[in-house]
């Protein structure tokens, strides 16, 4: 294969829930040494290597199935942190085949637990709303969720969902949803005051939680609003900063955050000291107001089975099923 790349930050992934339906697939690849990605706008395939990888960053609704696999991730060093999706809308019906939300929590708090509050970020992720579902009841979920994982992460990362721009999730949203039709659909996202509601509420809970001791910060994901005077940060999901700070250790990893390349042993054999200012490494593949760094995802579109209504990943139900039945743990590709 003539395409081939190394990556030194895997991102897995913003496509599919690797963690949750593809666990088992993700650590054989790993013990192969690589895995074939195919692009999704020319089906051209990319062989990835892993004989670089230092970070994986999993995106997820539910890690339960990769939890007994990390030993095999730190065996290798490879390190890692999770994007957690915690949502409520189990009345809604919008996410109906992930676990009921206890079950997220309880994973949600054991994975924090067993690895580190810094390194399992909570994402309310995205806010949607409905006839009966507003502004102050969406406060409310959220509200719920955060006193049950209060002190298990620092960071809560929300965003709007986004109608507009993606017809296959208008379709969705009338088709999988009794909430919706032509003429409203696009009410499902929060727009003027009702998004100027849901920020100033966020920006009280989170002053409330920070009364009783808890520390979380808030931040937006892809979205172009600046809301720096509610002290609410454009988020960086695939994060080279807090890369450095949890992985400090790691020297090697640490010089290539800082200048986008891994480090030439120095005489002795060790390593060189990174610059004060780094490069800058934005994934120029990402939308503009996207902060991530530079990463390779290996998931796929139209491969995860949780059919979130709001998902612009998936086409459709029937596909996805579909490509079930194409996967195999043991080939080089989540589909074969």
């Amino acid at each position: 294969m003539d395409n081939v790349t190394s990556p030194i930050i895997i991102s897995a992934s913003r496509s599919t829930d690797i963690p949750a339906f593809y666990a088992k697939w993700f650590i054989n690849r790993l013990a192969a040494g690589y895995c074939v990605w195919y692009n999704p706008f020319n089906q051209k395939p990319m062989r990835i290597s892993f004989d670089k990888t230092k970070v994986v960053v999993f995106w997820t609704k539910n890690p339960e199935p990769l939890i007994e696999y990390l030993p095999e991730l730190d065996k290798r060093g490879i390190r890692y942190y999770f994007q957690f999706t915690l949502n409520d809308y189990e009345a809604e019906g919008f996410e109906p085949n992930v676990p009921v939300l206890e079950q997220r929590i309880e994973t949600f708090k054991r994975l924090s637990t067993l690895i580190g509050k810094e390194k399992v970020i909570w994402r309310f992720d995205p806010l949607v709303l409905t006839e009966t579902l507003s502004p102050r009841k969406l406060l409310t979920k959220i509200f719920h969720i955060g006193n049950k994982i209060k002190g298990y992460t620092d960071k809560l990362v929300f965003s709007f969902i986004d109608v507009r721009a993606y017809r296959k999730v208008q379709n969705n949203l009338m088709k999988e949803t009794p909430f919706f039709t032509k003429e409203n659909v696009e009410t499902a996202e929060p727009t003027g005051k009702l998004q100027e509601e849901l920020v100033e509420g966020l920006a009280k809970l989170r002053d409330h939680w920070k009364s009783e001791g808890w520390n979380i910060e808030l931040a937006t994901c892809g979205e172009e609003v600046d809301l720096e005077k509610y002290n609410i940060q454009h988020n960086r999901c695939i994060d080279g900063e807090l890369m450095e700070r949890i992985f400090s250790d790691d020297k090697e990893l640490v010089y290539y955050l800082k200048t986008g390349k891994l480090p030439e042993p120095d005489l002795f054999g060790g390593v060189p000291e990174p610059p004060a200012v780094g490069k800058n490494l934005k994934d120029k593949g990402q939308r503009k107001v996207c902060g991530c760094m530079v990463s390779k995802d290996i998931g796929m579109y139209n491969t995860c089975r949780h059919f979130c209504v709001y998902c612009y990943a998936n086409t459709s139900k029937e596909l996805v099923l579909k490509n079930k039945a194409k996967h195999n743990d043991n080939s080089e590709s989540i589909i074969e």
